[in-house]
């Protein structure tokens, strides 16, 4: 009588990033984050942080579609950073030319 060799195990979800289904990016929520908090926190600083973030992980995302899900998050994060900056220049711009008057 011949046996039948018994099935491999099962492949582990976790250990396997190929093949899996995709996740979100572990950056996209905290440069959503940072864009919103630099509205009404620090905005030129971490405005600028949330920029720079957001563009590196669009750029993960990008390059491989199939493994990260959230790049809205990332993309709104980035855009909400290049807002604050530009509202705190403006608020800068308006306080010297009033100051000045």
């Amino acid at each position: 009588m011949s046996m039948t060799p018994p099935p491999p195990p099962p492949a582990d979800p976790s250990s396997s990033s190929a093949g899996g289904p995709p996740r979100p990016h572990p950056k996209g929520t905290l440069v959503l984050v940072l864009g919103i908090v630099s509205l009404f926190i620090c905005g030129i600083i971490l405005g600028v942080v949330a920029f720079i973030m957001g563009n590196n992980t669009v750029k993960e995302i990008d390059a491989n579609p199939g493994a990260y899900t959230n790049r809205g998050s990332a993309n709104a994060g980035r855009i909400l950073g290049i807002v604050a900056v530009v509202l705190n220049l403006l608020v800068i711009v308006i306080v010297a030319v009033t100051a000045s008057s």
